[in-house]
């Protein structure tokens, strides 16, 4: 069901309210649509409590937590912000370098979208940062950093980058998401991870479509020995909350976080269930992957 102005119906009491929207400061780094979308996740979401629309909106989930765990939960929404950031800029080189390759323009501009997805996202992973209670940000990043081995050819790094960032991190994004959306969290938290986990969806998709693409045109084996640099760059050891016990990694789940043993199962399964599989079918061997995948566990990462 639709309100006239085309956002879903809002609960019993909660009503629009564009003049405290408009009339908040944002940080520099935070884009106006990322806040609101933040504001229209809250006021869709939030329960009918008996408070003030206004004052439910500005309400911070997680107010109960014990500090520390709220200070980790606000630093992880950081570290989102810089990858959701650092990302943006990678899109944005990828959509260059695939037009610049004749790429159908169809996975071009899927590339130019999912660079204004990734600033998005990363205003509204700021947001939930600061709600958290965490004021000063890092430095936005300016440069995407170059992860393909400069060795390749220029068509092969570029899709390098594109199996390394869709195929695998935004693949295994979407896994984590979906596991952390499993669980019953604050609305506004819920509505972000929502929000994200939609875009990603179609980034990754936007990686398996060109490197469909590229196998229909040459071999893509040559990706084989890198899958292991790949997959280091894509497991983030700052997001793992080691030494938590069950009833602390139940209550990151629900403000968004996955504790460390749930985040190494999910990357796992989604590797073995979604990332070797779709190589595979493409012709990339996937054992040094799945080496480095038993290499770690035998390690305990």
């Amino acid at each position: 069901m639709q309100s006239p102005s085309g956002h879903g119906v809002r609960p019993c009491g909660v009503q629009r309210n564009d003049s405290l929207r408009q009339a908040t400061p944002l940080p520099p780094s935070v884009s106006r649509v990322g806040y609101d979308q933040c504001f229209e996740a809250t006021m869709n979401n939030a329960p009918d409590d008996g408070c003030p629309a206004d004052q439910r909106l500005l309400r911070r989930p997680g107010r109960t937590m014990p500090d520390a765990l709220r200070r980790f939960v606000a630093e992880t929404w950081v570290f989102r912000r810089q990858e959701e950031l650092e990302a943006g800029l990678r899109f944005a080189r990828l959509a260059g370098a695939l037009e610049q390759l004749a790429t159908p323009e169809t996975l071009v501009e899927l590339a130019r979208r999912a660079a204004e997805d990734e600033r998005r996202h990363a205003g509204m992973c700021e947001l939930m940062a600061r709600t958290y209670g965490h004021a000063v940000m890092p430095p936005v990043p300016l440069v995407a950093r170059e992860t393909a081995p400069q060795a390749l050819g220029f068509h092969e790094r570029v899709l390098y980058d594109v199996v390394a960032a869709c195929c695998i991190s935004e693949t295994e994004s979407t896994a984590g998401l979906t596991s952390v959306l499993a669980v019953d969290g604050p609305p506004r938290v819920r509505a972000v991870l929502r929000d994200i986990l939609r875009d990603e969806v179609a980034h990754s998709r936007l990686g398996w479509a060109y490197l469909a693409h590229a196998a229909q045109s040459g071999s893509v084996a040559f990706l084989s020995p890198y899958l292991p640099a790949m997959l280091e760059e894509s497991v983030s050891p700052r997001l793992f909350a080691k030494g938590l016990s069950d009833a602390e990694g139940s209550m990151l789940l629900a403000h968004g976080v996955l504790p460390h043993a749930r985040k190494l199962e999910v990357f796992i399964q989604a590797l073995h269930d979604v990332v070797f599989p779709g190589l595979e079918r493409c012709g990339v061997d996937t054992t040094p992957g799945r080496q480095w995948v038993e290499h770690c566990r035998r390690s305990g990462a």
